[in-house]
């Protein structure tokens, strides 16, 4: 198991932390001596959360806000209250987001969900968070992304599924490798900027969390019995939480990780293991497709980096 430097004395905020592999990493921050901010949409889950996280760790320092990333007002008003606060912010920890809804839905400012949920909420935090990244003194910002990404496709043309016929699994891919690009992007402007901010991302291979029946159900209030099938007869290799959260540990703490590092499990096919390199899609290493998706990221949510650091 992958042991958690020390991380005494440092903030931190991870964004999903009610659940799966984001209260997996919160649990391990904390227990490491990080004071983490649980950023969740439903702050009765965060609480129980953390209540079961301070069960285990009593010396946890732990708080939860609200934060839905589905809904850019309530990232601007999770922002500022930190901002407000004015404690530098070591590590940002972008782990949450929805998994295939079966139809095609979108989020408070008309985004498709998962664009909006998985790549532009998660962009606008960042950039909104700069100030205090840029306060610490050897701040991080560690993405989730995952293995479908590889075979994503950026559709510049028709990014919110518009005009297509709305594909659950490829727009969840889309919205995967956007984020796996974030995070190849916040590198290269962090060079031309010259910030001490070291990018990187992450994939969970196949890991046994709600994720896949949460998004299964949205609309419906259960997944359907295609997915129900689907996933009584899955063969795939797969582990539970506390190996799959590894990969955006090691991205978010290891003092082995690099600047655009990617990381992922080792073994069959990517999907379980310990944490290895894991291969960035050519998909990804276009820095001018990189670039035109953070300008139009930019124009969607209207933030960009704040003068205060640009």
């Amino acid at each position: 198991m992958y042991a958690v430097p020390d991380q005494t004395g440092k903030f931190a905020v991870v964004t999903g932390a009610n659940s799966g592999t984001g209260k997996e990493t919160a649990r391990r921050l904390a227990d490491a001596g990080a004071r983490v901010v649980l950023a969740v949409r439903t702050l009765s889950k965060g609480e129980q959360a953390r209540d079961e996280i301070m069960a285990r760790h009593p010396h946890a320092q732990l708080e939860v806000r609200r934060i839905d990333l589905a809904d850019l007002d309530s990232v601007k008003e999770f922002a500022d209250g930190l901002i407000a606060d004015g404690t530098p912010l070591d590590l940002l920890v972008n782990n949450a987001g929805v998994m295939a809804p079966p139809t095609r839905m979108t989020t408070a400012d008309g985004f498709e969900l998962q664009l909006g949920s998985n790549f532009l909420g998660p962009f606008a935090l960042t950039l909104r968070l700069l100030p205090l990244l840029l306060a610490a003194p050897a701040p991080r910002v560690a993405t989730m992304s995952s293995g479908t990404a590889n075979y994503g496709r950026i559709h510049f043309g028709d990014l919110q599924w518009e005009n297509r016929r709305y594909s659950p699994n490829l727009a969840y891919a889309q919205s995967k490798l956007a984020d796996l690009i974030m995070a190849q992007q916040l590198t290269a402007v962090a060079a031309e900027r010259g910030w001490n901010l070291l990018s990187t991302a992450a994939h969970p291979g196949y890991t046994t969390t709600n994720l896949q029946t949460a998004g299964a159900s949205l609309g419906r209030g259960k997944p359907s019995r295609l997915h129900a099938l689907v996933s009584a007869i899955d063969f795939l290799p797969k582990q539970g939480v506390e190996q799959g959260a590894e990969p955006l540990l090691y991205a978010a703490t290891s003092p082995e990780a690099v600047a655009n590092g990617y990381y992922g499990p080792s073994a069959r096919f990517g999907l379980v293991g310990p944490t290895g390199t894991a291969r960035v899609t050519r998909r990804a290493l276009d820095p001018a497709a990189n670039a035109r998706l953070w300008a139009e990221a930019e124009r969607l949510t209207s933030v960009s980096v704040p003068s205060t650091v640009a």
